[in-house]
């Protein structure tokens, strides 16, 4: 892809990530998203994590919650690079915690409707993949 920097970094630099990226260290995919790849991310952010009900990011971090806040990270990644082109209506792509994602291109492209999160921002391009920066934290079926 010829760029310099791997997904970590690129949405590190974008500063609007910081709540992700928390998270992500908390959890330990932050390896994941700094490999080969290449990864296609769905990225909340800032403002989808303060959407979120009262007390939930602080909780998630606790450490005995740390499954479940691995399951929500990897939910939002998916195994390849999925640019908007590659995309069809109600395409279904497994993501690395291995449930199937349903996208939308049509208004934004929506993945998993069930969650009703909207991609803001498409292919922002890095190292070891793409992302598609959302408004809300979507989350596994329980």
């Amino acid at each position: 892809m010829g760029h310099a920097k791997d997904i970590v970094d690129t949405v590190a630099a974008a500063c609007s990530f910081t709540t992700l990226l928390a998270t992500a260290e908390a959890a330990g995919p932050v390896e994941t998203l700094k490999g080969e790849g290449p990864l296609t991310v769905f990225a909340p952010e800032d403002e989808a994590f303060t959407a979120l009900p009262e007390g939930t990011v602080e909780t998630l971090l606790l450490p005995q919650n740390r499954d479940q806040l691995v399951a929500i990270l990897t939910y939002h990644v998916i195994a390849g690079a999925v640019m908007s082109g590659d995309l069809s209506e109600g395409m279904t792509a497994a993501n690395v915690l291995g449930a199937g994602i349903t996208i939308y291109p049509d208004n934004g492209m929506m993945p998993n409707d069930a969650n009703d999160a909207n991609v803001v921002t498409s292919e922002i391009e890095a190292l070891n993949g793409v992302i598609h920066v959302i408004d809300k934290v979507i989350m596994p079926p329980m």
